[in-house]
């Protein structure tokens, strides 16, 4: 299969497959069967892409010209490939403990959830093969229509309510300003091709770049920037599944990743950096790491905790890209995919706990370590790969944007990346130690096992990809060092 065709592929298997999950709702068996065997065909056709794109091969596919020079159209290059990588391989292992979540859990709809779940892999798919920014524009919204059934899955007047939240600010920040960002650079540039450095130098004043730059930022409301983070938090209402897909395969990396694709393809990093646009919103994105980090700590619901801890996370990879230089590219894009492999794991943790237990709070954490003894390591390699202490992968992407504000002469948002750390210590570590270290309060561990099967080999699976992670970060290098390679 050359490139062309395999783009073709890669964005049809997922559609293809929703129909078939569809098809087959009647038979549980059957239905999950298809949802595994489609994303084992998606994450093949994306290593298909891959091997052509380390042999200097750039795919490249025109779906429909719907105005000229404004085509609807795929292509790759480093960032899209990372990203497709990320979501084809995190979609069969969240897909195999969704089936042991879902069941064990008695959760209804099942079959409308994973044709949701498969229709919004295909629009991130999109998001991450897009070849410019009208066409990321169209898949990003879907991706938003698409997770909003998911969010909403238990139809309780909480659910609802969260997902009012969801759309008001995702569709809010997408349509009052990412898109009026897109029709002013095309109708600056005449193009929203992505384009190695850029396609704004000498088009418009420093004063407007900038202003251009900020709309782009704040409008890509799933970065879950402050003061446009309320849905993420909202949306914990969701089974533990749908919040692994938005915190580590689909929802929030998707707008990270606009946020590098923006500054690297729309803008360029020199003239970034040649006009001083970056600056106030690295700054914005420090104090969303450390106002996050804070009011993480005082949660006592353990996914809630989580979610201020991925706005936290979020916000490195907006600071990387907000150094506009090398380092903090290539640790942006490396954070990318570290975190998405440490927070899906503490999120598959804290599922299993559900499942296994009915315990959502921290506080009740207390000696369930000696009862579910796979699901606590787990979420101890986990958290310290969100922290960055070797021998686990984010310590590769915290040492890159380290050097990306040395670059920078920084000491500012230096000081914020270690105060940040021990800000994700204080409120991870004790998590673990209090269920490896603390006894169970009375009766309260008897009959506690590990979480159905299906839920403990994807947390291991997850928890050794950090641990991969660290020992041969070498390939995630090469791919993203190409990005900013003159």
């Amino acid at each position: 299969m050359n490139g062309d065709a395999a783009l073709a592929v890669a964005l049809l298997l997922p559609i293809v497959g929703a129909l078939l999950i569809a098809a087959t709702g009647k038979w549980p068996n059957l239905r999950e069967a298809v949802t595994l065997s489609t994303g084992g065909l998606l994450l093949l056709t994306v290593l298909t892409i891959l091997s052509q794109v380390e042999q200097g091969a750039r795919p490249a596919l025109m779906l429909v010209e719907t105005l000229p020079g404004l085509p609807i159209a795929l292509a790759v290059e480093p960032l899209g490939m990372l990203f497709a990588l990320l979501a084809s391989f995190l979609w069969i292992v969240t897909s195999i403990y969704s089936i042991g979540y879902m069941r064990a859990h008695g959760e209804q709809h099942q079959t409308r959830f994973y044709v949701c779940f498969a229709v919004a892999i295909a629009s991130t798919i999109g998001v991450a093969l897009a070849a410019n920014m009208f066409t990321l524009f169209i898949f990003y919204e879907v991706l938003t229509l698409s997770t909003y059934p998911l969010v909403t899955h238990s139809g309780t007047t909480q659910a609802r309510r969260a997902g009012r939240v969801y759309l008001s600010v995702l569709l809010g920040t997408s349509i009052g300003l990412q898109l009026v960002a897109v029709v002013w650079t095309w109708a600056l540039a005449g193009t929203l091709d992505f384009t190695n450095g850029g396609i704004l130098r000498d088009r418009a004043s420093p004063l407007i770049i900038g202003v251009l730059f900020a709309l782009y930022v704040f409008g890509i409301g799933k970065a879950a920037i402050m003061p446009f983070h309320r849905w993420l938090p909202a949306a914990m209402v969701a089974p533990t599944p749908v919040s692994a897909l938005l915190h580590a395969v689909a929802v929030v990396k998707a707008g990270v990743f606009t946020i590098l694709k923006v500054t690297v393809y729309i803008f360029g990093i020199d003239l970034l950096a040649d006009i001083g646009a970056t600056r106030w919103i690295a700054y914005v994105a420090a104090a969303t790491i450390i106002l996050a980090s804070l009011v993480a700590m005082r949660k006592d619901d353990l996914k809630a905790r989580l979610a201020y801890s991925t706005i936290s996370q979020l916000s490195y990879v907006v600071l990387g890209a907000m150094l506009v230089n090398a380092w903090g590219v290539i640790g942006a894009g490396m954070h990318i995919a570290m975190h998405a492999f440490g927070k899906i794991t503490l999120f598959f943790c804290a599922g299993a706990i559900l499942v296994a237990t009915h315990k959502t709070d921290v506080s009740q954490m207390r000696g369930l370590g000696r009862r579910m003894p796979i699901t606590m390591a787990a979420f101890l390699i986990g958290a310290l790969s969100i922290i960055g202490l070797p021998p686990l992968g984010g310590t590769w992407s915290k040492w890159y944007l380290v050097l990306g504000t040395l670059e920078a002469g920084d000491m500012v948002l230096l000081a914020v990346l270690m105060v940040s750390t021990l800000l994700n210590i204080a409120y991870l570590l004790p998590i673990p130690v209090r269920a490896f270290f603390e006894a169970s309060p009375g009766d309260a561990g008897e009959g506690v096992r590990e979480a159905p099967v299906a839920c403990v080999v994807a947390l291991v699976i997850t928890a050794l990809g950090c641990l991969a992670l660290f020992l041969n970060p070498d390939p995630l290098y090469a791919l993203i060092s190409q990005v900013v390679a003159p």
